[in-house]
């Protein structure tokens, strides 16, 4: 297969009149300044976007969660009213709407932070793994890449045995989460991964034996709560617990990341840990703006997820990381749009390291954007992560496969009738 690309973003550079041909899901070939053959696609391509952060049932709140006042502990307890309704079928209905929704918006791979495991109190279903099948299958019928970030979620809070909704997220112990996610199998678009809940939901001493052999994702202070917890159960930050207990490493992504001191950041830096950050759902819940800035030049890489997807557009998320910085500090200028580009393309932190660049032999994973619109026309190609927006994808290629042309779903017919119908059977059932 050949495409055309009016302009392209190169690992060098923005370049003009590229080809690209794929073959076997790769890039096998990238030539500028080529004569106009195969699929033409005008407008601004560049390497797809990487969601490292996904709740996909939180989907089913969005707009859901604004009629009183509260804090993130009550649309807490809203989520998991959520959580008790599903089973796999409906999870399946309702992610294959999100993951479609999120191909829309800009991404080619979703990193998905999976706690809902087991029917209601906690019984296990005929197979263990039914509803991360269910996300599996979801993700293939969409045409997204997957990772699984199967999650080892053991208590309801620091020396709190879970409740009622909580035991459908528990296996009991990290041996036996370990056991369940021995079962799970990669496949071509399917990726398994591991996640600590929080060092609120997984106690010290089980920390270290949640571990995987690509990525390990974990919520680390997105609330200040949750620091004052750990600090009088343990007397350290969660960051300097990870490390006491080797959890602090370079596969490690720390999600939010948001109420860090300058020790933690120095030690998530010398690790050479991953950091991904949230803003949509940061902002909606009211967590705070976390010091991306200064984890970037700690040596920390940095990442961009739609979480609990109370916004899915990969441009919102990519040009939060600079413009709510300029917020915190008061400056501008604060990353390059290259530097921006790099966050929100980083396919590596769940575990798609061949993804996220257009050259010979990376992943054929590419989304074009539309320049001709009235929030891109005018604008500097370099400007699309300050001014496009999913509306604005045009083409979404997934490991050589068109799953989006002229912006439409070319596997999944009508995604928001999809996710209306879902939604609204889970909040009357």
């Amino acid at each position: 297969m050949t495409y055309w690309c009016e302009q392209a973003w190169l690992p060098g550079g923005i370049a003009g009149g590229v080809r690209i041909d794929v073959a076997d899901g790769r890039i096998t070939g990238v030539t500028s300044d080529s004569p106009r053959v195969g699929t033409i696609l005008n407008g601004l391509t560049l390497p797809g976007f990487a969601n490292g952060h996904s709740h996909a049932f939180h989907r089913a709140l969005r707009g859901r969660t604004h009629h009183e006042r509260g804090t993130f502990w009550t649309w807490r307890e809203r989520m998991y009213t959520l959580a008790s309704r599903l089973d796999p079928d409906s999870y399946y209905r309702l992610a294959r709407g999100v993951y479609a929704e999120m191909v829309l918006g800009g991404y080619t791979s979703v990193g998905e932070f999976h706690y809902l495991h087991h029917a209601p109190g906690g019984k296990p279903y005929a197979d263990p793994n039914a509803m991360g099948e269910a996300l599996r299958e979801a993700a293939r019928d969409a045409g997204i890449r997957l990772t699984l970030l199967d999650t080892c979620y053991l208590a309801g809070g620091i020396g709190v045995e879970p409740d009622e909704v909580q035991r459908r997220f528990s296996d009991g112990s990290a041996s036996q989460w370990a056991s369940r996610v021995a079962s799970l199998k990669e496949d071509e678009l399917f990726r398994v991964g591991a996640a600590i809940h929080s060092v609120r939901a997984v106690p010290a001493d089980q920390l270290s034996l949640v571990d995987s052999a690509r990525v390990v994702h974990i919520h680390l202070s997105e609330q200040r709560a949750e620091n004052e917890q750990c600090l009088t159960a343990y007397g350290r930050t969660p960051a300097e617990l990870l490390d006491d207990h080797g959890v602090l490493t370079d596969r490690l992504v720390a999600v939010h990341a948001t109420h860090l001191t300058t020790s933690d950041i120095h030690r998530l830096g010398a690790a050479r840990a991953g950091a991904c950050f949230c803003p949509t759902t940061e902002r909606d819940l009211g967590d705070g703006i976390g010091p991306a800035r200064a984890l970037r030049d700690a040596g920390v890489r940095l990442g961009v997820g739609s979480d609990s997807n109370a916004v899915v557009d990969a441009f919102e998320e990519t040009r939060a990381l600079e413009l709510d910085d300029r917020l915190a500090s008061e400056e501008r200028g604060r990353f390059t749009a290259e530097e921006l580009l790099a966050a929100g393309t980083d396919h590596t932190a769940v575990g798609w390291p061949e993804a996220g660049r257009l050259e010979e032999g990376a992943g054929a994973d590419f989304v074009t954007v539309g320049l001709d619109s009235v929030r891109t026309a005018g604008i500097e190609p370099s400007g699309v992560v300050f001014a496009a927006s999913g509306a604005d994808v045009r083409h979404v290629v997934v490991a050589g496969r068109d799953v989006v042309r002229d912006g439409t779903h070319q596997l999944v017919e009508r995604p928001e009738t999809v996710l209306a119908k879902e939604i609204e059977e889970l909040w009357l059932s």
